[in-house]
């Protein structure tokens, strides 16, 4: 419509009473996994929606919150329900403090939780409603306790390193069961301390350049072991894009033109002479190149490197090497798959999109 093209879901109150509960006779229906968390989405969007309006402010300080984490590159760490979460507790707990009155403290308040609780041994226990019983604390508490203990027989057990608590999720299953992991954490807390201090040192000393409060959403691409720069034109919001990312430094091993196949929106070209229904045929819906392109490299090469992007609209990827064994990585070598061919295998892979490709770090070999 208007150039927009829509999805919609359809939720029925009778539906959520239907989830595992028994059907007819013997035969137990279940509704799926992908149906039960679009009952879930739909209770945290109330939820969040009602405390927006309890507190204005609110929805600006999980706007910064969520630019802040997906400009450093953590956006396959930590789901943006799990950042409304984060902030909402600010609001519903912010002892020994008020209630953050402006975007800037909340987001300085939403940097220190971050990198200040203890997610070792505290569960982070957000009740938007204020319906949690002492019964339902203390499940909570067996939860977080039962999903400690499991990691510490087993360390390669999932741990939910982030134990995020609601009403409708006491054992932290919907955003943070899998990531961030114990590694992703301790990286995310390291980041929001650096930018919590340089926060507080604007604001002491009352800076007005943009140049200082950029940085705040500038990430150092330098601690990578390898970047990949993507083409600005061709990411599925380029408006967003807040800084074009350049590297001087590392060897630079693959470079691409922009692809001319697709584009983020239809060009006046496309207009000229089009009917309506060519034009849809043009209109690619739910496109997105930068969610293709890593899921096509996790695919690929998942064993051997992890990926760190932002999925708001940066043109930059950050890769850091995965360990393996001395005897798998010399038997790579030997093949002339590491590392310089392994990532112009990948900036192959995302030809037209890819912009360079720069190693900076070799990986290390492991005994």
């Amino acid at each position: 419509m208007d150039g927009y093209a829509f999805r919609l879901r359809i939720l029925h109150e009778r539906g959520l009473s239907l989830v595992n509960k028994e059907i007819g006779g013997d035969q137990m229906k279940r509704v799926s996994s992908a149906d039960k968390m679009l009952f879930v989405r739909s209770q945290h969007a109330s939820m969040i929606n009602g405390l927006q309006f309890r507190y204005p402010i609110f929805g600006p300080v999980v706007r910064l919150a969520k630019r802040w984490l997906a400009s450093h590159l953590f956006s396959a760490c930590l789901a943006e329900e799990a950042a409304e979460l984060l902030v909402a507790y600010l609001f519903l707990k912010p002892l020994p403090f008020n209630v953050p009155c402006s975007r800037i403290t909340g987001f300085l308040r939403f940097l220190r939780l971050l990198a200040e609780h203890d997610w070792a041994f505290s569960p982070l226990v957000v009740d938007i409603n204020g319906d949690l019983s002492q019964n339902d604390e203390k499940e909570i508490d067996d939860n977080f306790t039962q999903s400690r203990r499991a990691y510490e027989e087993n360390t390669q057990n999932e741990s939910k390193a982030m134990f995020l608590a609601t009403a409708y999720d006491k054992a932290s299953e919907a955003w943070t069961r899998c990531s961030p992991n114990p590694l992703e954490l301790k990286r995310l807390a390291a980041y929001a301390r650096s930018s919590a201090s340089l926060l507080t040192k604007l604001i002491l000393q009352n800076q007005t350049d943009s140049r200082g409060w950029e940085c705040l959403f500038r990430t150092p691409l330098s601690l990578y072991d390898a970047v990949i720069l993507l083409h600005g034109d061709r990411l599925p919001y380029p408006k967003r894009l807040l800084f074009t990312s350049e590297l001087d430094q590392g060897r630079h091993v693959a470079h691409g033109n922009a692809s001319t196949c697709f584009h983020p929106f239809l060009l006046p070209s496309d207009m000229k002479g089009s009917s309506l229904e060519q034009l849809k045929t043009k209109l690619m819906v739910n496109f997105d190149p930068l969610r293709c392109f890593v899921g096509d490299v996790e695919k690929g090469f998942s064993n051997r490197l992890k990926l760190w992007y932002d999925s708001l609209g940066g043109d930059a990827i950050g890769l850091t090497w995965e360990q393996s064994k001395k005897r798998e990585r010399e038997e790579e070598e030997t093949d002339g798959k590491y590392p310089v061919d392994l990532l112009r295998n990948i900036g192959e892979l995302g030809k037209g999109f890819v912009r360079d490709v720069y190693l900076l770090k070799a990986p290390r070999l492991s005994s």
